[in-house]
């Protein structure tokens, strides 16, 4: 007797797939039985490896390239996903970047792109997702990926702080606002993770080792440990979950310093 799996018949949007957490979160999601619609800003050959992992999996998977800072290119996403592939169910918001710099000596130029994808491409995303699971009626999940950075500050990072402080209270707040239509919207919040955004400490000794000395696990967690989290915010089990943020950070929140 097959099971059913947590996500069948589901249909969810990841941005920000092409690579990292964004890349397992797709993954995962198809691993637990849902069909997944690839965003990324370009349309390149990571993106097809990704989508022929999710059809390696048995599942649907159509690309959506987009700008999650442009509205028209959001809305057209979130129509091709749904002529794609039948409906909208879950849409989990992980395109993000960050510009590092000393606080006096971040440019207009990237304080606005950073807030631009991080926060407003956010808004726009969960945004059109909800109208559409609104409208097709059933509920649904938003699901955000924030970091530790929403509650921790980080020193030459003000913009990304920024952003995701903003992310935690819009998560709360549209939580309450789409309560009534039974969609969940959850933060999820990596503490360091062994991905691309991460280079810089990936690539020095004496960076990684003083990071692992802040993580009480004692090392950095893995793109396939936050997408496991995120399946099951995703899930029917985690229907009474929503308006906060679940951590994934080893216990760095409470004892990290800062490099």
């Amino acid at each position: 007797m097959n099971m059913a799996l947590p996500l069948e018949k589901r249909v969810a949007l990841v941005t920000g797939a092409r690579s990292g957490i964004g890349h397992a979160i797709a993954l995962e999601l198809a691993r637990q039985g849902a069909d997944v619609a690839v965003n990324d800003v370009v349309d390149n050959a990571e993106v097809e490896a990704v989508l022929k992992a999710i059809e390696d999996l048995g599942r649907k998977a159509i690309a959506t390239p987009a700008d999650v800072s442009n509205a028209q290119q959001v809305a057209q996403m979130v129509d091709a996903t749904i002529e794609g592939l039948g409906r909208l169910d879950v849409v989990v918001n992980d395109a993000g970047i960050e510009k590092k710099a000393p606080f006096l000596e971040v440019t207009e130029a990237d304080f606005d792109r950073v807030i631009a994808v991080n926060l407003k491409g956010l808004f726009l995303c969960a945004q059109a997702g909800a109208r559409a699971m609104v409208k097709q009626g059933g509920g649904g999940k938003i699901i955000n990926i924030s970091s530790i950075h929403e509650d921790l500050p980080m020193p030459g990072n003000s913009p990304y702080c920024a952003s995701k402080g903003a992310v935690r209270m819009l998560t709360r707040t549209l939580a309450l606002e789409l309560a009534p239509h039974q969609i969940n919207v959850v933060g999820v919040g990596p503490g360091a993770v062994a991905t691309p955004i991460n280079r810089d400490v990936l690539a020095s000794s004496g960076l990684l080792d003083r990071l692992k000395a802040q993580i009480p696990w004692g090392r950095l967690a893995t793109p396939e440990e936050i997408a496991q989290v995120v399946a099951f915010v995703a899930s029917p089990a985690a229907d009474y979950l929503t308006g906060t943020t679940v951590f994934v950070d080893g216990g760095m929140m409470h004892q990290a310093t800062g490099l």
